[in-house]
């Protein structure tokens, strides 16, 4: 049976496993100031053209939103994502769980739109009673969206004139962002360091066995080191993720195994219109969200590993199906065999 229920099933790149093995033998320094960390971030920062930014490798997606959120507010304050934000539908809780209220705006094929963003601080600066409330102070957005949609760069530098007008910082979950980013027109690494406060570069499911590296464009929050710690989030072998990100950005590797995940991603999306199935959403990324008749979902589960979404109507579902940096043309062929 194949599995394309996500993107990281499985383990990690063979350049990223080899310059694991290859380094074994050596000492390092730890907490990552070992020298591959520090040549994983010089080499981040080339390619976001972005020589201050200051770069923190974390282990995983939900440490690193929790962290990252509660190390720039305050306890007072609240984040705004769009409802079908990853940290206000798969993340158990752990925003709030860290002190901090979720402010809920509306979701449009998975993405937040700016005036959505401008008339709630609008209604929330004129509210006399405002001081009852969670006071915003941060937005936060994926790239790609959950629902495999992306941002136009007119999108995101909307949301970002107006986080710099109201005072609140711009966080880009980034835990597929090479996959965004190899199936857009318009955004580049620079452009968003550019654009945000902070974003993350995913390696956990592009690549790498885990990690992701987190980068703050402006200066990190004072003593984030130490926040990190406090939260759970601190590798004492932190060479396990710096030798994998010195991998991933070592000959343009990461954009590159991104892009081969969006070119079967596509062959994927044909496939299924070619066979008569329909969209839920017309994705431009890895994930692929298809409508499938239950009698035919049920036949599908025998042979394919994928997600069961949502309902769709009373006779269907929307299933995600995903490809990855690891996904063959023979799974490829598997599936199409089987529609």
């Amino acid at each position: 049976m194949i599995s394309f229920e996500c993107d990281y099933n499985n383990g990690a790149h063979p350049s990223v496993l080899k310059h694991l093995v290859e380094t074994n033998d050596l000492q390092s320094l730890t907490y990552g100031y070992d020298e591959w960390s520090e040549s994983a971030k010089t080499k981040i920062r080339k390619a976001c053209e972005c020589e201050d930014a200051d770069i923190f490798f974390l282990v995983g997606g939900t440490q690193t939103n929790e962290t990252v959120i509660d190390g720039y507010l305050e306890g007072y304050h609240g984040v705004i994502a769009c409802e079908t934000g990853h940290i206000n539908v798969h993340e158990a809780g752990a925003i709030e769980f860290s002190g901090h209220k979720i402010i809920t705006l509306p979701s449009h094929d998975g993405k937040l739109w700016a005036e959505d963003l401008e008339r709630y601080m609008e209604w929330f600066i004129h509210d006399e009673s405002n001081m009852h409330l969670a006071q915003p102070g941060m937005v936060y957005i994926t790239f790609p969206t959950e629902l495999g949609s992306l941002y136009t760069a007119k999108e995101i530098s909307r949301i970002y004139e107006i986080c710099k007008r109201y005072e609140l910082k711009l966080f880009i979950d980034g835990a597929r962002l090479g996959y965004g980013i190899a199936a857009s027109d318009d955004i580049t690494l620079p452009f968003l360091a550019s654009h945000c406060d902070v974003f993350y570069i995913g390696g956990t499911k592009v690549g790498a066995l885990c990690g992701e590296a987190v980068v703050f464009t402006h200066g990190a929050p004072k003593h984030f080191f130490t926040i990190i710690k406090q939260h759970g989030a601190l590798v004492a072998k932190g060479r396990l993720i710096g030798l994998q990100f010195d991998a991933l950005f070592t000959d343009h590797l990461y954009l590159n195994i991104s892009k081969h995940a969006i070119d079967m991603a596509m062959r994927m999306k044909q496939m299924f219109i070619d066979k008569g199935y329909k969209l839920f959403i017309d994705s431009p990324t890895n994930q692929q969200f298809v409508i499938i008749p239950n009698d035919k979902v049920r036949q599908l589960e025998k042979q394919v590993i994928f997600t069961h979404w949502e309902p769709y109507k009373d006779d269907s579902l929307v299933c995600r199906f995903v490809t990855s940096w690891a996904t063959t043309e023979e799974q490829m062929n598997y599936l199409e065999s089987i529609l």
